[in-house]
């Protein structure tokens, strides 16, 4: 792992999204809170965020973070039948937490798709990227 002893403790965050394309009628289940297997978005939210707790156990040389706060948002998109996954991860330290972002998202578009396969084969998980990120010395930092 990198040594970070030296850094100086600031506040940081990172934001990242994915997406998870599906069927019309797979997305109405969804949305409609017919899905055989319960609430999907409140699942997925859940796992996300013990995911972004779980990062360093889950990523080599990741450092262990103690974060202040995770939020992992799900939303239908219909005319693009498409679930959007937001999550935001905030702490105080000497490491940011894009990892721990990144990963509450897929790990929720995972879970989203386990629930979903036996009557969407075909969903497609994309677009898992960052898209902003504060703190730290480099600043803050918004994709393109």
């Amino acid at each position: 792992m990198v040594d970070v002893t030296a850094k100086d403790v600031t506040s940081r965050q990172a934001t990242a999204e994915a997406w998870v394309r599906m069927q019309p009628e797979t997305l109405s289940l969804i949305t409609e809170g017919k899905h055989k297997k319960g609430d999907v978005f409140a699942v997925a939210r859940i796992a996300g965020i013990q995911a972004a707790k779980k990062t360093s156990e889950l990523i080599p040389l990741c450092h262990p973070l103690m974060l202040s706060s995770v939020k992992v948002d799900l939303s239908a998109v219909p005319d693009m039948s498409s679930v959007r996954i937001r999550a935001v991860c905030k702490l105080a330290g000497q490491t940011g937490v894009e990892m721990e972002a990144l990963t509450a998202v897929t790990v929720a578009a995972l879970t989203l798709y386990d629930m979903c396969k036996a009557v969407d084969k075909g969903m497609v998980i994309e677009s898992a990227r960052l898209l902003d990120k504060q703190g730290g010395k480099s600043g803050h930092w918004m994709a393109p």
